[in-house]
């Protein structure tokens, strides 16, 4: 029998959140946040409305050893907010590159916290990658704005399938060195 590779996922520090490891304890919160409509149509993969089980398998798939994505709450209880604001998520591609992905609460909205998750992962960079991808729907600049600022270079125009709208939605992909 071969032993799969068990990997560590780390805590990242900011100076008002944590970027952690998902506990089961959170199903709570991710369930309240994305079932919200505004976040599962601005995201390729959260249904509307959401599936019973739905976050539980998210869970379940983020605390596995053997996984292809790290998928980290943004934690702001050392600043006295929610323990969970958002998730942020690194998946694994081929040639140490990653594709981010995240989403933020309504509530914390136009506040910097996705801008300054990402900085915090591209900065600490994890999985020693070498280049992060990310992609965003056209009807979300605000996304857009978050990518820039951090540093990723607009590659081009795509397209993805969103669940939560089932149709086919324009992207502009992005790309970061490290």
């Amino acid at each position: 029998m071969e032993m799969g590779k068990i990997i560590v996922q780390p805590v990242v520090e900011t100076e008002r959140f944590d970027l952690r490891p998902l506990h089961k304890s959170d199903m709570g919160l991710i369930e309240l946040y994305a079932s919200d409509e505004r976040v599962a149509r601005m995201t390729t993969s959260i249904p509307h409305p959401l599936p019973p089980g739905t976050t539980e398998a998210l869970v379940n798939r983020a605390v596995a050893d053997e996984r292809y994505e790290d998928i980290w709450a943004m934690d702001g209880t050392k600043s006295g907010a929610s323990e969970v604001m958002g998730l942020i998520s690194l998946e694994r591609m081929d040639r140490e590159q990653t594709e981010v992905g995240y989403w933020v609460a309504p509530a914390y909205w136009n506040t910097g916290l996705a801008s300054e998750a990402v900085q915090a992962l591209v900065d600490a960079n994890p999985l020693n990658n070498k280049t992060m991808f990310a992609s965003v729907f056209q009807d979300n600049p605000a996304s857009a704005r978050v990518l820039t600022h951090c540093g990723f270079q607009y590659l081009g125009d795509a397209e993805s399938f969103c669940v939560a709208r089932d149709t086919t939605v324009p992207t502009w992909t992005y790309l970061r060195k490290l």
